[in-house]
């Protein structure tokens, strides 16, 4: 039996036999927002050093769950040290900089401390950006090396591939550190107001998945960077909302319809000091999706993006004179979703992948663009391309082939030949990080057992834990144990026939001749998926504790499955999504254990926007919903999340005016909370205020809760401690308790 499948059954054996005196406490807020986390010690982004000889890792302090070290362990063995100690290097950290700040929040990076490292391609040294300044950390012998020390911020600082430079933005231009002679190197000097180079512009970094605008090649001589140009990108004045008074913040906010960043690349040369600007059409209403670098150094790949993305391109460039064609086109009548697969091969072709299938799936192509194989094909989708060994002629990828609420670990041939292996087991959710050979780092939870971290061979058998995380009486969540509920699983049929996937979870001490408060968590946007094996979110438990089922269902539009699944929705948010909703709410007021009168509905975000769509739907019924940031106007929220599904408001004048919120509140029922944060730079305060507005001007009541000084969530355990508490709060007026 696999060590995985062993870890899973331990751990509800150990559920099984906690004794109710040890295991039996009940969870409560209070609890769950404090020290040490119950989720026990969760390694955070885990790494193979390029030798395979050491792990790195994130793991939050046991003294405060929002500081993160930097761990280290042997794959030989030996004891796990902790390689950088945030608060011994800066103990009292201060406020970062608007830019770092803003970067952050669009990577959804809420901790401080050691939140991002990197190693450079020969695993000598592992860089690790800390408060604003930058930290080398030598593997050899552990020290560590302080790099700067200035009031600006160091953003996206990176180690070159070699090792021989440390490379940072500040004050919006590229700076070089030279590590043999100590010094620094300006490479851009006009970065300043609308200008910024090899920065992220916000769409890419808020809905690109593109967090860095500048790279590396891996002979290091030469640096591709983005030059960035919001000139013409709309002013929207946002209020920023402190606890101790307001400013206005003069955000360039590209709104659905309106002009975007002018994005540039170019490609500094280390060896003569000059750069050269990359062709990339004369058309400059595009986007820089991604860049890449041949192996051998001698070709740029850069991925350009139509404005309606209905088109992707791939344009291999000359570093030398900027010159570039374009090897590869990829087009689809709804979008071309963008995925970080593309793989460089040595032969100079690459790995790409496609949904033109009906599901994405990995395609080899030669140096040209001509497609040499298919790599992986079926009815499921490639999760993500994880290691390429050509010398044995081998890919790993994750996936959920047989079950898409699982997520796995599959090696197959690169030339297409046989199918694909399962690497990893249980039943569960993976994600791996694959070295050397096939050697794997892998993160590993169900609904039984809390993330654990470990080693594994090729073949899948454990090598050595870096955090086990065992759930035993030394657990933090132990004591809890004994009222531990798993979700069940299942399908629903849509209106079109789709098989939609759905969790329910029952209060401890669950009575099935008892009729429960129900509680369904939505998201519902694209992209996203819900619905999975993995551990629970343990706030979420004090939904159960206070006596309600739970209920999530992923409608058409989520992530994870066909093409035709996730495009169902094109054109019009708000509809199908919905429909698909209100099939799971049929179904969950079927169950002889809901209260059908006692129903109610929350989410964050999409979840938001769906909340509100679902109360002021007269189909639904529901008795209360919490809507957090919603976007309640489409055309009011970024180009490339809302064009891509919607098109522009001129476009589908139609599908926007059915989508605004305002427009329906009329059809309200039940009662409402609204809560938003008030420094949302993502989705702005106005969202919120005009459906504030628009029920005060129908005298609808209503409930709210505000955030001063948060932006698109709510942070620290004080503050979520209140968010929990209110949501408690407003059920159990509205919904009654479960004892009721």
């Amino acid at each position: 039996m696999k060590a995985s499948l062993l870890v899973a059954a331990s751990t509800v054996a150990l559920i099984a036999l906690a004794s109710p005196a040890s295991a039996q406490e009940h969870l409560t807020p209070e609890r769950v927002f404090a020290n040490p986390s119950l989720n026990g010690p969760t390694a955070r982004a885990v790494t193979l050093s390029p030798d395979g000889e050491l792990v790195a890792y994130l793991l939050p302090r046991q003294d405060d769950v929002d500081v993160l070290d930097l761990w280290a362990a042997p794959v030989e063995g030996g004891e796990p040290f902790r390689l950088v100690d945030a608060r011994a290097l800066v103990p009292d950290a201060g406020d970062l900089s608007e830019a770092e700040v803003a970067r952050r929040e669009r990577m959804r990076i809420s901790q401080r401390g050691v939140v991002e490292y990197a190693w450079d391609d020969q695993g000598r040294f592992i860089l690790t950006p800390l408060e604003g300044d930058v930290f080398l950390a030598n593997r050899e012998d552990g020290s560590v090396r302080r790099l700067t020390e200035t009031e600006a911020d160091e953003i996206d600082a990176k180690v070159s591939p070699q090792g021989n430079y440390v490379s940072w933005v500040r004050d919006q231009d590229l700076v070089v550190y030279d590590l043999t002679n100590s010094r620094e190197i300006p490479i851009t000097y006009d970065g300043e107001g609308t200008t910024t180079w090899a920065t992220a512009e916000f769409i890419a970094q808020e809905e690109m998945d593109r967090d860095t605008g500048y790279w590396w090649s891996p002979n290091e001589r030469f640096i591709a960077m983005t030059r960035v140009d919001e000139s013409g990108v709309d002013i929207i004045p946002r209020l920023d909302i402190q606890g101790s008074g307001a400013t206005t913040i003069e955000q360039r906010y590209p709104r659905a319809g309106r002009p975007n960043a002018v994005v540039q690349v170019w490609v500094h040369d280390m060896d003569v000091g000059d750069r050269r600007q990359v062709d990339l059409g004369t058309n400059d209403d595009i986007y820089v999706a991604r860049v890449n670098w041949s192996k051998d150094s001698r070709t740029l790949y850069v991925q350009r993006q139509s404005r309606d993305q209905r088109t992707l391109e791939l344009l291999a460039v000359n570093p030398r004179t900027g010159e570039s064609r374009v090897i590869l086109t990829e087009t689809n009548d709804h979008w071309v979703d963008l995925t970080h697969d593309f793989t460089p091969l040595s032969d100079g072709g690459f790995l790409w992948s496609s949904d033109r299938d009906g599901n994405l799936h990995l395609y080899r192509y030669a140096a040209d663009g001509t497609l040499i194989n298919q790599v992986t094909q079926g009815d499921w989708p490639v999760r993500g391309v994880e290691r390429v060994d050509e010398e044995t002629g081998l890919v790993w990828f994750a996936a959920s082939i047989d079950d898409p609420t699982q997520q796995h670990l599959y090696v197959t041939a690169l030339d297409g030949t046989g199918e694909p292996q399962q690497v990893t087991h249980g039943q569960g959710w993976w994600s791996i990080d694959v070295g050397e050979g096939g050697v794997f780092v892998g993160n590993y939870s169900d609904p039984s057992t809390p993330p654990n971290t470990a080693l594994y061979d090729a073949g899948g058998e454990r090598l050595r834990w870096l955090e086990a995380n065992a759930l035993d009486e030394s657990h933090p969540y132990w004591p809890y144990v004994g009222r531990h509920t798993t979700p069940t699983y299942g399908t629903i049929r849509a209106e079109d026939g789709s098989d939609l996937w759905y969790q329910i979870l029952t209060p401890p001490d669950f009575d099935p001749t008892h009729r429960y408060p129900a509680i369904i968590e939505v998201y519902g946007g694209p992209g996203v998926q819900r619905v999975t094996r993995t551990w629970q979110s343990l706030a979420s438990r004090l939904y159960l504790e206070a006596g309600y089922v739970v209920f999530r269902l992923d409608n058409r539009g989520s992530s994870n499955r066909s093409a035709g699944f996730q495009t169902a929705l094109d054109r019009h948010l708000g509809t199908v999504e919905v429909d698909d909703q209100l099939t799971g709410l049929e179904w969950l007021r079927s169950q002889p254990f809901v209260d059908p009168e006692r129903v109610g509905v929350t989410g964050w975000s999409y979840g938001g926007f769906m909340t509100l769509m679902m109360m002021t739907d007269p189909r639904f019924n529901l008795a209360a919903g919490a809507s957090g940031a919603p976007v309640s106007e489409w055309s009011l929220y970024d180009t490339h999340y809302t064009e891509r599904f919607m098109g522009t408001p001129e476009g589908n004048a139609e599908g926007y005016a059915a989508s605004d919120v305002l427009n329906r509140l009329e059809n309200l029922e039940g009662r409402l909370l609204i809560m938003h944060g008030m420094a949302d730079d993502n989705v702005i305060f106005e969202h919120a205020t005009r459906v504030i507005n628009g029920l005060q001007e129908r005298s609808q009541p209503f409930e709210m809760m505000l955030w001063p000084g948060q932006r698109h969530g709510v942070r620290g355990n004080p503050r979520q401690l209140l968010q929990w508490r209110t949501w408690l709060d407003f059920f159990g007026r509205e919904l009654g308790s479960g004892e009721n």
